[in-house]
Order: structure tokens, then C-alpha cells, then sequence
């Protein structure tokens, strides 16, 4: 084994330090968007009422059209976070159930859409990240 340049070594290491959190970023990000096309996706299913278990059926499409993935933040050094979610009132009690209506008489049973979604797309979410986190960095 040759000698090592051991000048160009660190300089590659800085620039690479110095990719490596815009990187993180550009991943997270994806991962986001990945993760609202297919939140949609899994909402777009017809009018008909849906099982119990199953994501809630499209009604009026406002569900689906709340999902949204919002730019990664922050949170430490090179670490950052992104969230996709529904801001609409109703969002939450679709996915894990309770009681609702006038004066919460009425049981509405967990129309899960988001932990399932979030589940089927780990594999997808992790090799999203990967690839993304090497382009950006110049591996």
C-alpha cells in the first residue's frame, strides 16, 4: 500500500463533514414525500364506508388533500426531522378511533391510515434515505 496524502485526507473529511448535514436534509426531506404521496394513496379509495381497520373512505377528498409533508427542521448537529401529517380536526380519531359527535355518543372504530402506510414503507423510506444521503455527499 502506497503513502497516504494525509493533507488531501483531512481536506476530503472537512468537505465531506461540511455535506454531510445539507445531505441529511435533502434525505429527510425525501423521505417525507415519500411517505405523503403514499399516505394519499392509501385515502383514495371510493365513497363506499370502508371496514374498521381499513383507511377511512373518501368522502369529500379533504382527508387526502390534508396530508402533507412539511420541510425537515433542524434538531442537532446534521440531524434533522420532517413530518407528514394531516392537520384537519378529524385526522387523529381516523386513525386510532374513540368517541366523537354530539356529545361523544357516537364510537368511531380506528380507520388506521398512517402507521400502516409508515409500516409497508420502511424498507422504501430507509433506501430513500440511503441513496439520497450519498448523492448529496458525493459518494
Amino acid at each position: 500500500m502506497g503513502d497516504v496524502d494525509v493533507s488531501a485526507l483531512i481536506a476530503s473529511l472537512q468537505g465531506l463533514q461540511h455535506r454531510a448535514s445539507p445531505a441529511a436534509q435533502a434525505a429527510v426531506d425525501g423521505m417525507a414525500e415519500a411517505a405523503e404521496t403514499a399516505m394519499r394513496a392509501a385515502l383514495s379509495r371510493g365513497p363506499a364506508p370502508s371496514a374498521p381497520g381499513s383507511p377511512p373512505a373518501r368522502r369529500s377528498g379533504a382527508l387526502r388533500r390534508s396530508v402533507e409533508a412539511r420541510p425537515a427542521f433542524q434538531t442537532g448537529p446534521a440531524r434533522w426531522e420532517a413530518r407528514t401529517y394531516s392537520g384537519i380536526a378529524y385526522a387523529r380519531i381516523h386513525e386510532v378511533g374513540g368517541w366523537t359527535g354530539r356529545n361523544h355518543a357516537s364510537y368511531l372504530p380506528p380507520r388506521p391510515y398512517v402507521a400502516p402506510t409508515v409500516i409497508s414503507m420502511r424498507g422504501v423510506l430507509e433506501r430513500i434515505a440511503a441513496d439520497t444521503f450519498a448523492r448529496e455527499v458525493g459518494l
